[in-house]
């Protein structure tokens, strides 16, 4: 299965629209790969908070619209990061939308984790309250939003749902790329997953982006990562190399905290 990230630079001086059309064309431009991925909130920026309620949009809003047509050209899978949905109520939410290679709708995951501290996104965001999975013709995809990587019980869920490769859609800080590296080699050692990390580059609301997209394997190996510019990280991964660890050092066969038993 080929999977290609594409780490897009948000910065202040590009408008939504611009950046919207400019996606887009990279997207087009992926016709080789099976599955691409974007970051969080790549149409807005993860950190200006002050635009989320002008830019919010319903599901099937401009960003859906310029996405569908492009996953469809491509003829792939697109994880197309995420936007600001509102909702039927008013509500706003952190959502990340998953596109079929026709362009239908797959799947959506709001946000679980909102990061803030009682301030920015935890704030002015509601939180979603359900995991979601997608099941691809080569794997099963696991779906988390940038500061989710922080709470290993998500994953675990998704590892209980069928996940067989995490994907991180984010828009993580370079003052804590560090911890970017660490936490998503961990998710992978832990779930025994393929986990496909996307960020974004750039600066923007005066917050400079880590980059460093990668991509680490179920071994917790880092096997491609991006630098901090903007860039189209490209890689083959073997679906069956999860099986074949789970197999080989069967780790999660021993879980006893939060199992669901049955029977």
């Amino acid at each position: 299965m080929r999977a290609s990230l594409i780490q897009i630079a948000v910065n202040d001086g590009e408008s939504v629209v611009s950046r919207r059309s400019r996606v887009a064309g990279l997207v087009r431009e992926q016709s080789g790969s099976d599955l691409v991925v974007l970051p969080e909130l790549w149409g807005v920026g993860a950190f200006s908070y002050e635009q989320f309620e002008t830019e919010a949009e319903p599901l099937d809003g401009p960003t859906y619209e310029a996405m569908s047509k492009a996953a469809r050209d491509a003829g792939v899978w697109l994880h197309a990061g995420s936007v600001v949905e509102r909702s039927g109520d008013g509500s706003l939410y952190n959502t990340a939308l998953v596109l079929s290679p026709e362009g239908e709708l797959a799947a959506t995951y709001r946000k679980i984790h909102r990061f803030g501290f009682d301030q920015g996104e935890a704030v002015l965001m509601a939180a979603g309250d359900s995991l979601t999975t997608v099941a691809l013709p080569q794997t099963v995809l696991g779906l988390a939003t940038c500061y989710d990587l922080r709470f290993p019980e998500l994953f675990r869920g998704l590892v209980d749902a069928g996940a067989r490769t995490m994907v991180v859609a984010a828009g993580w800080p370079a003052r804590r790329r560090a911890h970017w590296t660490l936490l998503n080699r961990a998710r992978a050692v832990e779930d025994q997953s393929y986990v496909l990390a996307c960020s974004t580059a750039g600066t923007h609301a005066g917050v400079e982006q880590a980059g460093h997209s990668l991509v680490v394997d179920p071994w917790g190996e880092v096997i491609a990562e991006a630098g901090p510019g903007e860039e189209v990280l490209t890689v083959d991964l073997d679906p069956a190399k999860v099986e074949e660890t789970r197999e080989q050092f069967p780790a999660l066969k021993d879980r006893v905290l939060g199992v669901r038993r049955t029977g």
